[in-house]
């Protein structure tokens, strides 16, 4: 079997396909290109009131990029509700590879030393492909979502490709769109550049902080290197994705 080069994968993503295995233990890939394509318009992110109160109650820490193969290996373990997946050891050696390229990201929710969710994918351009997502605890992978979407909007990202649709990403804002106007936005969105780590601190946007100050919630964002340094709590997380809408809509 010939195998795949991290060259190849990024190139077959600029092309709007990508791989998949028929389950975790087949090692061939197979190539998808879907006639609907799922897409997370990034100024049309809509985030349920009730959980938007529960983000707010919530201690957990977020992080991006201190664990990315954990976030993977556990994305790839089936569970009761999802009892086969379709990351494989091939999957998994590509996307390591382009995370040590900075092509590839996670984010990680954690509860103290213990990674409770999170999610994983690859930025070409201006577009960010999710690949999977992971839950062990209420909420976690929800959180993981909503600081990727204050990340990519902060970073000057265009294009959220969610693959498919599901009743999960619906809820968000989720939706489907044909090949012909994909492949356009594809397009357009590698065209442009955009940065992963742009500043989400405290203090970058209005009301950022605004929950630690006040002793709400202390979700925080530790840097790449996972050094967990005080970042931006819920709060700040809802204030900047508020703000973006209203400039984006001005």
């Amino acid at each position: 079997m010939i195998r795949l080069t991290a060259e190849q994968l990024l190139r077959a993503y600029s092309m709007g396909i990508f791989p998949m295995a028929r389950d975790r233990h087949d090692q061939r890939l197979f190539w998808i290109d879907p006639e609907d394509r799922g897409i997370l318009p990034l100024d049309r992110f809509h985030l349920p009131r009730s959980l938007r109160k529960e983000l707010r109650r919530t201690d957990l820490v977020v992080r991006a990029d201190s664990a990315f193969e954990q976030v993977m290996r556990l994305c790839a373990e089936p569970t009761e509700k999802r009892p086969e997946t379709w990351i494989n050891d091939e999957i998994l050696r590509l996307f390591v590879e382009l995370h040590h390229f900075g092509r590839a990201h996670s984010i990680e929710v954690w509860r103290g030393d213990t990674l409770v969710g999170g999610l994983y994918g690859l930025a070409l351009g201006a577009a960010f492909f999710g690949e999977s997502m992971f839950s062990r605890e209420a909420n976690a992978s929800k959180l993981a979502l909503v600081h990727l979407v204050a990340r990519l909007r902060k970073g000057g990202f265009t294009l959220l490709d969610t693959q498919f649709v599901t009743d999960h990403l619906a809820q968000f804002g989720t939706i489907e769109i044909p090949r012909r106007d994909y492949l356009r936005r594809l397009t357009d969105a590698l065209g442009r550049q955009a940065t992963f780590y742009g500043d989400l601190g405290e203090g970058g946007t209005a009301g950022a902080g605004a929950g630690v100050a006040d002793g709400g919630a202390g979700v925080r964002e530790a840097g790449a290197d996972g050094a967990g340094t005080v970042g931006t709590d819920v709060d700040g997380l809802l204030a900047l994705l508020s703000e973006q809408s209203s400039t984006q809509m001005s």
